[in-house]
């Protein structure tokens, strides 16, 4: 099949095999690529929106024992320049966010040993008593396998546990790119590809939804991130617990790793061929946070039908030497600018029409 055939194929919706997926990804001009994901993104949702959620990032903690090498963020177990902070501060956060009209809040931080689940637990379900509107979307699959190896019980056991005191879904961070040989060489504390898909199945089967993230740009091949899209789509058949897919670029400056910043043509390459090769997932995300607002804006027309969060605080990636930030005004403005008409949302896409748009005031 020729590259053209290929690409009205994966417009169409129809599935692409691996080495399609490869040969469309490698060969493809770009302006045709995300036209194919363009028309899909349209067909999926022809209304014209394009949705948003008003959100926060509290990076709790600092320490971690994983020691990513990918990670400017970090701090080894002991060291000076270590924190974590206390539930009263993490409280005034959400207050924050909250008043700032935040409906998600997701506390993430290190995989760090000396937290048991029961400071997680309480601080769940202060945040769930005294902010009972806000969906807690936190941690990764990192940080609940941490608890589980502390815990000495199974990260589904952890996940009742959390859920119960009020975690309500899963971000997808800490995949990267699901491929041992990538993990080995850039994190190689951390868990398997295989443990990372068993405890979103986890999640996913006790109710909870999750998002799915790839991390590109580091050391991976163009084979290895259609790998990586593969494995995603194989769970998402078996279990369809995935909201979203928000792929990434890895920001270079201040980590060990180093290496070289990714271009916005990487960028919406991979975007298309993932909204293409996803053909089970509902939505793509323009994740602005690492190539700016601007490529944020140019993503709506290489598939993706939603722009993320606001994201009105977060480190992880700052300290990685990303400067990019956004309020509710301006998120609003690239989408009209763009010539679609911006939806306030929730974690789980339900549409929140009586929160004011910021453009209308």
């Amino acid at each position: 099949m020729s590259i053209g055939e290929l690409l009205v194929k994966a417009a169409s919706g129809a599935r692409l095999s691996f080495d399609e997926g490869v040969l469309l990804y490698k060969e493809a001009p770009l302006h045709d690529l995300g036209a194919a994901a363009h028309e899909r993104r349209m067909a999926m949702y022809p209304t014209n929106d394009v949705t948003y959620v008003i959100d926060t990032t509290i990076n709790y903690t600092n320490v971690c024992n994983v020691h990513c090498s990918f990670c400017a963020f970090f701090r080894p177990e002991k060291h000076g320049e270590g924190y974590t902070m206390s539930h009263d501060d993490v409280i005034a956060r959400v207050q924050w966010a909250t008043d700032q009209g935040a409906t998600q809040i997701m506390i993430q931080g290190g995989v760090n040993p000396e937290l048991r689940i029961e400071w997680f637990e309480r601080l769940f379900e202060r945040v769930r008593a005294e902010f009972p509107r806000v969906d807690i979307h936190s941690l990764s699959v990192s940080e609940i396998n941490g608890l589980a190896q502390v815990e000495g019980i199974s990260p589904r056991a952890v996940l009742e546990r959390l859920r119960a005191a009020g975690l309500k879904s899963l971000p997808g961070a800490g995949a990267e790119i699901l491929v041992e040989r990538v993990r080995k060489r850039i994190s190689a504390r951390k868990i398997v590809p295989d443990q990372w898909l068993g405890i979103m199945r986890d999640a996913q089967e006790l109710g909870m939804p999750t998002t799915a993230t790839m991390m590109f740009g580091s050391i991976e091949t163009m084979e290895e991130r259609i790998e990586h899209l593969e494995v995603m789509r194989r769970l998402q058949d078996e279990t369809h617990g995935f909201t979203a897919f928000i792929p990434w670029y890895y920001v270079p400056f201040k980590t060990p790793l180093r290496g070289k910043e990714s271009t916005g043509l990487d960028y919406l390459r991979v975007l298309a061929i993932s909204r293409l090769y996803l053909d089970n997932f509902p939505h793509l995300q323009a994740s602005w946070l690492t190539p700016g607002l601007k490529m944020g804006q140019l993503a709506l027309f290489y598939g993706c039908d939603d722009m993320g969060g606001t994201i009105l605080e977060e480190r992880v990636v700052h300290d990685a030497g990303s400067t990019n930030e956004a309020t509710r005004k301006q998120l609003e403005e690239l989408i009209t600018g763009a010539g679609f008409r911006p939806v306030i949302r929730d974690t789980y896409w339900n549409l929140r029409p009586e929160m004011e748009l910021a453009t209308a005031s």
